[in-house]
């Protein structure tokens, strides 16, 4: 069991983070702030090129090539651009329109807690196999910042890469697993529809952009849902329509933004093509010209089977049966399946709702918060996980 001591200062230093929060490729204080307690330990932590992020290897000398493949705990460490609106809480956001409100802070506490003890661990000779942290940026900016860590060496070596991410319909003291996949692709879809304008009372004298604009919003995703198997579930949702000053004036511009997911990897691959013919076919037949910048987000994340079931293993090694439950596949995008492009590994759903509440405090809100005993709960889940092997056997 973790020690009450390092739950008090990993809430504490969680906490610290909820106050200060820092969005993707600015988080210059969380670094500094890890990076100090990491070398507290002993430990000699690596920055990422970018500045911000670093990975710090446990068991293994400076400079020294692991003999077998690391096991990888990663935790992301960014903020969302919307304002903290808990009330009476001591520890909110202290910086405007800037929030923890996807549990990234739990996340790092999580992983640095784990890092903390398994650190002890090593001074003892007790570590059966070398550990590497990763604290990655920008996970909430497409297409994530794993794609710079990658590149920045941090799965040179590693063997399997393990995660966490908040739950809020999963109480405290629980995780959810699944094999296969767990999130779902999401990419970013920006529409920009041109046209002659004109007076409302001759409408068939100008392109009807406001009319265009409408057509595309309904008749787009329709038309994508009937070109792609329904189970693949590629769908598209808007979330900004702009055109137009005044009542009676056609204008000659419109604007549409949106997200396209999708639960499967191939129909992923093939969803640019699919979207781009639906939207050039609706916009012609109204005689709008259109111009489309489609950005690729992130694919699904898969768990492998071996890795979901060390996850599962080592969770019912420390918490016992009752604390793993099924989860679904959610519609959010996590930029933790660009790993597994390169790595076996899994991602835990933890649970953060507080047993008895009612009120479910979901992600990307600002008012939400986690139950703190999370933490201590995923950090023996992942230090339970170092010591077992995939099938399970104590290393």
């Amino acid at each position: 069991m973790l020690s009450e001591s390092l739950h008090a200062e990993l809430v504490a230093f969680r906490r610290d983070l909820h106050m200060h929060p820092e969005l993707g490729n600015q988080e210059f204080r969380t670094t500094a702030a890890i990076k100090e307690r990491l070398e507290q330990a002993g430990l000699k932590p690596r920055v990422l090129s970018t500045g911000t992020g670093l990975v710090c290897d446990i068991g293994l000398a400076e400079g020294e090539h692991p003999s077998v493949p690391l096991l990888a705990l990663r935790a992301d460490i960014d903020a969302l651009p919307i304002p903290d609106t808990k009330s009476d809480c001591p520890y909110r956001s202290t910086v405007p329109d800037r929030a923890h409100a996807c549990g990234h802070d739990v996340h790092t506490s999580v992983v640095l807690g784990a890092g903390l003890v398994l650190a002890d661990l090593h001074a003892k000779g007790l570590l059966p196999r070398p550990v590497r942290l990763l604290f990655q940026p920008a996970e909430e900016v497409l297409p994530g910042g794993a794609l710079g860590a990658i590149e920045d060496g941090a799965l040179t070596g590693v063997g399997r890469l393990l995660a966490v991410h908040c739950d809020p319909k999963v109480e405290a003291g629980k995780v959810g697993l699944r094999h296969g996949p767990i999130t779902s692709a999401c990419d970013r879809l920006e529409i920009a529809l041109d046209g002659p304008g004109g007076h409302t009372a001759r409408p068939h004298l100008t392109t009807d952009l406001v009319t265009a604009a409408a057509r595309v919003a309904v008749d787009v995703p329709a038309l994508i849902a009937r070109r792609v198997d329904t189970r693949v579930g590629l769908a598209l949702t808007w979330g900004r329509i702009e055109s137009g000053h005044a009542p009676n004036v056609i204008p000659q511009h419109a604007e549409l933004s949106g997200t396209v997911r999708c639960l499967d990897l191939e129909a992923w691959r093939q969803a640019p093509d699919i979207v781009h013919a639906a939207i050039d076919e609706v916009a012609t037949l109204h005689r709008a010209k259109s111009e489309i910048t489609y950005v690729r987000g992130v694919p699904p994340v898969v768990n492998d089977r071996e890795s979901t079931e060390l996850l599962r293993r080592a969770m019912v090694a420390r918490r016992g049966m009752k604390s793993v439950e099924s989860t679904e596949q959610s519609l959010g995008g996590e930029d933790f399946s660009w790993y597994l492009e390169h790595v076996p590994g899994a991602m835990a759903r933890l649970g953060v709702r507080r047993p008895g509440e009612r009120t479910v405090r979901d992600l990307h809100q600002g008012d939400f918060d986690a139950d703190e005993h999370a933490i201590t709960v995923g950090v023996e889940m992942f230090t339970a996980a170092a010591f077992l092997d995939a099938d399970g056997s104590q290393s």
